[in-house]
């Protein structure tokens, strides 16, 4: 039986798919945006859903295990970059990835309810605008600052600093209808792949070029990584629903 899985071809992911191929999984490539849908639409067994999208799935679907991609003290993949303080943008245009999950909503609810910003306008990348929203590897090539834009803020950073709990981006989901052995087969594959793939990041971390990043760079940015849930990651989920709801309607 062919098992399909959500693939986000981002750093932060990597471990979830390192044995994949050798459980025989389909890897299906997508943007975090997408993995919901594709759940919705069955096309996917399973998938990493943003944080944003679990809780509308949860009637369809339901949490593998523990897994997840949790951002301890900070993210160093989800950036703001602003050409004025986070604090001076009410009335700003903000620029929002399209392929982005959680962290949207992410920034909305810092610059809503940490620093009483009241936006003039969010829009797309291809426009003009005061500030803007990256994340995943792209972000990760950008970590040093981009000219124009001299205010670089970390939303991990930024949401430990306002909660004191880790930021967690994603949760592995699987669809209610999938077979027990299937399900046994990615929770395995989850399992090994993630140690296999930290034992070899720890014996020998290489160069990233595609991400401007030296082994060091790689090593210290996954070490920040939680992979499963705990206790301060399930207070962290709850009190990301929590903000949620005080966002104002669309």
């Amino acid at each position: 039986m062919a098992i399909t899985v959500g693939y986000i071809p981002h750093l932060s992911c990597e471990p979830f798919y390192f044995a994949a191929e050798r459980r025989g999984i389909t890897l299906s490539d997508m943007p975090p945006s997408g993995i919901a849908e594709a759940l919705i639409q069955g096309t996917i067994a399973a998938g990493p859903v943003p944080l944003s999208d679990c809780f509308r799935l949860e009637e369809q679907c339901k949490y593998l295990s523990g897994f997840c991609v949790a951002m301890i003290r900070k993210a160093g993949s989800v950036l703001f970059h602003a050409r004025q303080p986070i604090e001076a943008l009410t009335g700003a245009r903000i620029a929002l990835p399209p392929t982005a999950g959680t962290a949207v909503q992410l920034l909305q609810m810092l610059l809503v309810l940490k620093y009483q910003v009241q936006v003039g306008a969010y829009v797309t990348p291809d426009g003009e605008y005061d500030a803007y929203l990256q994340v995943g590897n792209e972000a990760l090539r950008r970590r040093g600052g981009v000219d124009g834009y001299p205010y670089l803020y970390d939303l991990g950073t930024e949401w430990y600093q306002w909660t004191h709990l880790p930021c967690v981006m994603a949760r592995w989901m699987i669809r209610k209808d999938v077979e027990r052995q299937p399900a046994l087969i990615i929770e395995d594959m989850l399992y090994v792949g993630m140690q296999d793939w930290a034992d070899g990041l720890f014996r020998s971390s290489p160069a990233r070029d595609d991400l401007l990043m030296h082994p060091r760079d790689v090593l210290e940015y996954t070490q920040g990584i939680r992979y499963f849930i705990g206790v301060t990651e399930q207070r962290a989920i709850e009190r990301f629903r929590q903000y949620l709801g005080q966002l104002p309607t669309p």
